[in-house]
């Protein structure tokens, strides 16, 4: 695997049964995500970028194929061993931001690091990432006191405050305004800059594409379009 590359997937195949038989959501995928960089996987509903994604992120596991993370094979992983990478090596950021309501932003954030068992200052740290996503005023407020795109930047710094490598964020913006989509893309891009953060990320908005620097699409379970902006 080259040295840049810090993803990669081999033959991934994901089929889930019905009456029919057998459906195939991905067949034989082949994708490479270098570090530093956003890659964005697309397509419409339905078309497997979230089932990848949750294959990439350690959270399912395929029918057959290889997903290799900094040159190791995530599927021949046991669960303890994957769970400890989605506890150090990765974070997460959802489409529902599911912050605890009954705690503040700041809150939110710490726990989030003290799940991950982050061992360096989480008070420090809990304010620099709020700081980073331009919520360094707002971190005492709650949840339902938050906008839409506020409560979605919570979500992008408790993902980011336990110093992960590569950050998932499946739909991150689809309920969000496009103004407010644009701009937590651009966070997305400042992390990737700023950190040497690697982000993957899916959505159908095309409107967002001219951000990242890698764009797979993806159609009835197939890649049919890669390439680098």
């Amino acid at each position: 695997m080259s040295e840049n590359i810090m993803l990669e997937t081999k033959d991934i195949v994901q089929s889930f049964p019905v009456a029919e038989g057998e459906f195939y959501a991905l067949k034989n995928i082949n994708i490479k995500i270098k570090k530093g960089c956003l890659t964005i996987l697309r397509g419409r509903s339905g078309s497997g970028k979230t089932t990848l994604m949750n294959i990439l992120g350690a959270l399912d596991m395929p029918k057959s194929g290889q997903a290799l993370l900094n040159g190791k094979d995530l599927v021949a992983m046991s669960e303890r061993e994957r769970e400890n990478i989605r506890k150090t090596v990765i974070g997460f950021v959802f489409q529902s931001v599911a912050l605890i309501p009954m705690m503040t932003a700041y809150e939110n954030v710490e726990f989030a690091l003290r799940l991950a068992g982050y061992k360096e200052n989480r008070k420090e740290r809990t304010r620099e990432v709020l700081s980073m996503v331009g919520l360094g005023k707002r971190m005492n407020h709650m949840p339902q006191e938050l906008s839409g795109g506020e409560q979605q930047r919570v979500a992008i710094a408790r993902a980011i405050a336990h110093k992960p490598d590569i950050i998932f964020a499946d739909e991150p913006t689809a309920e969000l305004d496009t103004a407010t989509s644009i701009q937590v893309m651009k966070i997305f891009k400042k992390l990737v800059e700023s950190e040497g953060i690697t982000i993957v990320m899916t959505t159908h908005d095309v409107g967002l594409m001219e951000i990242a620097d890698c764009i797979y699409e993806l159609e009835d379970g197939e890649i049919i379009d890669g390439n680098e902006q």
